[in-house]
């Protein structure tokens, strides 16, 4: 069976997105670029979010992919102008983009590391393979839902928008710089998502009979 394509970074400009393919078409990498909305997120409240355009990858190939785009910035590093946002933050800041790599882009990474070793802070690459591990296990962690949120949840279960946030409950997932797939929500709460889910349909049913035997009368 083939590897899934999943969302390996998201743009909210198309440019970047294509300068992202643009690596992966020369390194002969598969790939999909989609457009995508999100109407709804973890805090549970639907919205009109803008497009964003996501480079999708199987995730067999993100290990590649993150070592390509390392090497590729790496080069860049050396002409940066000292103006660069990057070379105001504290040492800690700076190790603060390195722990947290997968929120910044693989050039400011390699900018941060290179700025603290100019420093005399040198991290060698088993200080980054141990900072990646330590944040991949960081990642996985997935914290419950509070019991406010839950009691909102199913409040909401009663009407037809029970339906997307059950199912975002039960099936939501997310990807781990490694490519990993893990569900978003405990175990816990995403039984809370079938039950709500449950809820929804029933209520539906229920709605459609009352309306059915009200229409015959």
């Amino acid at each position: 069976m083939e590897p899934e394509f999943i969302t390996y970074q998201k743009f909210n400009d198309p440019a970047l997105a294509d300068e992202l393919a643009g690596v992966l078409d020369a390194h002969g990498i598969e790939y999909q670029i989609q457009e995508e909305t999100s109407g709804f997120d973890p805090s549970l409240v639907m919205s009109n979010a803008p497009v964003d355009y996501a480079v999708k990858i199987k995730s067999t190939d993100f290990e590649q992919v993150n070592q390509l785009l390392k090497e590729s910035e790496s080069v860049n590093v050396e002409d940066v102008e000292k103006d660069y946002y990057l070379f105001s933050f504290t040492d800690e800041e700076l190790m603060d983009v390195l722990i947290k790599a997968d929120e910044w882009s693989p050039f400011d990474v390699g900018l941060a590391r290179k700025i603290l070793a100019d420093r005399g802070k040198t991290i060698s690459d088993k200080d980054i393979a141990d900072i990646n591990e330590k944040r991949i296990e960081e990642l996985k962690v997935v914290k419950p839902l509070s019991t406010w949120l839950l009691f909102v949840s199913y409040v909401l279960a009663f009407g037809l928008v029970g339906f997307p946030i059950g199912w975002y409950l039960a099936t939501a997932k997310r990807t781990l710089p490694d490519g990993e797939r893990i569900y978003s929500f405990t175990q816990r709460d995403r039984k809370h998502g079938l039950r709500i889910l449950w809820i929804a349909a029933i209520t539906f049913i229920l709605g459609l009979l009352y309306r059915f035997e009200w229409m015959s009368s």
